[in-house]
């Protein structure tokens, strides 16, 4: 049972790296499209982020993370912005977080690339993006995987096969 649990699992990991349906990597609008109206229960933590933007953004480069709730976060949902690098994570709504742990993270962690691992361990979804060419999108509920890989497709590789075949 735990086997069969274990290969379910990797198949609720994606990499999204070259594909028509995104404008640019990691638009989060598009990436999120498929989903959007899954996530109304859940505040936003970003961090270790680089982007680029010409919108009025509840973010910016002075502070190391923020935790935006959905009306702050839709803000960047709704903006032409790409995050170059980053981890947006959407996590249940007032949850204690580890604040020093979530500053010192980094989207170049190698566990960003281990299917199952998530760099903030209270994420119901985990999006990294990885200097303008991968977004990586890891899920905790089959469904919205599911319904993430049907709107993506072939454009959504199983994060385990990835690696198979480039980084391992």
């Amino acid at each position: 049972m735990k086997t069969i649990q274990y290969i379910n699992d990797l198949n609720m990991n994606w990499v999204i790296r070259s594909t028509k349906t995104i404008e640019f990597h990691t638009n989060l609008r598009e990436v999120l499209k498929p989903i959007w109206e899954n996530l109304v229960d859940y505040d936003w933590i970003l961090t270790d982020l680089d982007f680029i933007t010409d919108d009025q953004l509840p973010i910016h480069f002075n502070q190391d993370y923020f935790i935006l709730n959905r009306e702050e976060f839709s803000i960047i949902y709704q903006s032409r912005t790409q995050i170059i690098w980053g981890i947006i994570s959407a996590v249940p709504q007032n949850i204690q977080l580890d604040l020093t742990l979530i500053s010192n993270l980094s989207a170049e962690d190698e566990n960003v690339w281990k299917a199952n691992q998530y760099l903030i361990k209270e994420s119901y979804l985990e999006i990294t993006a990885f200097d303008s060419g991968y977004t990586i999108v890891k899920f905790k509920d089959e469904k919205l995987s599911n319904k993430f890989k049907a709107y993506f497709q072939d454009e959504a590789i199983d994060l385990y096969e990835f690696n198979k075949k480039y980084r391992l």
